[in-house]
């Protein structure tokens, strides 16, 4: 079992940033942690993601060179450096843990936490 809990959402203007972040326990060695996001209206859609054994990361290209995310292994913790926001990036986060490859697929995720939201004002 893997749970996971996400903090660090809130309000931000345009151009601001915010770090979210993913606390993790359970067995997640192996595992990918990935980001996804929800605005209203819309379908969950892959953010990006990180391997807990190797630090590889995949990101999507609409947060390509604006998103960063990271782990730190000794807080079983992985973040989501986020600047240079838009207002289409007001969604609520989700962090969640799959085993395998990542994939934007969110069914192939069985651990999620609850969500938090992000909401960037113009």
């Amino acid at each position: 079992q893997v749970q996971l809990v996400e903090s660090g959402g809130g309000l931000v203007q345009r151009g601001g940033s915010l770090r979210l972040s993913c606390a993790a326990s359970g067995h997640t060695s192996r595992m990918y942690i990935s980001w996804f996001r929800q605005a209203p209206g819309k379908e969950r859609d892959f953010v990006a993601a990180v391997a807990w054994s190797s630090g590889r990361t995949v990101y999507r290209d609409f947060v390509q060179g604006r998103f960063t995310i990271s782990m730190d292994s000794a807080k079983n913790t992985v973040h989501l450096q986020m600047n240079s926001l838009k207002p289409e990036d007001t969604a609520v986060y989700f962090c969640a843990a799959g085993g395998g490859t990542p994939t934007y697929d969110e069914s192939s995720y069985p651990y999620w936490g609850q969500g938090t939201q992000v909401t960037v004002s113009s």
